[in-house]
């Protein structure tokens, strides 16, 4: 019966790869400086031992590399006819309708590092205090359609209000 409501998995959009690679960017930019601090305290330190401290922010990173890929996977959206949908999770999996009548604003952002990498963040803000539908990742074009879509719809809904 819940499965008629949920869009099919065809009618389902994806993020692009380029939040995948934004994040996997971040995540390097911190292991490397990691890796080079471990292996200078096993040089002044002097002992094999200490050595296997390196492995742990490589380890470390090698499991995020892959976290990385799996919840990028997760995220999706969908536009139905009332409402948008957003799924993520792996572990915990969310699937957030915001009906297009209660929405008051949808807001597209995007900070220096996301412009670098050719992708926006679309939010959604409704009239519930604790709104988390957000759609991070979107290419800008994309963002700005959605943007323009969902306030369209937001205001032909709640016109009859």
């Amino acid at each position: 019966m819940a499965e008629a409501l949920i869009p099919d998995p065809a009618s389902w959009q994806v993020l692009p790869p380029q939040l995948r690679r934004m994040r996997r960017t971040l995540l390097l930019g911190v292991t490397v400086p990691a890796v080079m601090l471990t292996l200078l305290i096993t040089v002044m330190v002097d002992g094999w031992p200490w050595l296997l401290l390196t492995a742990v922010p490589i380890a470390v990173a090698g499991w995020a590399w892959f976290a990385i890929e799996r919840v990028w996977r997760a995220w999706r959206y969908a536009e139905r006819e009332d409402d948008l949908l957003i799924s993520r999770g792996i572990l915990i999996q969310r699937l957030v309708v915001v009906p297009y009548g209660r929405m008051q604003l949808v807001d597209v952002s995007a900070g220096p590092l996301a412009r670098r990498f050719g992708i926006a963040k679309v939010q959604l803000h409704t009239a519930a205090a604790t709104s988390d539908a957000v759609i991070p990742g979107l290419r800008p074009a994309e963002a700005a359609r959605l943007r323009d879509a969902l306030t369209e719809r937001g205001e032909a809904r709640s016109a009859g209000l």
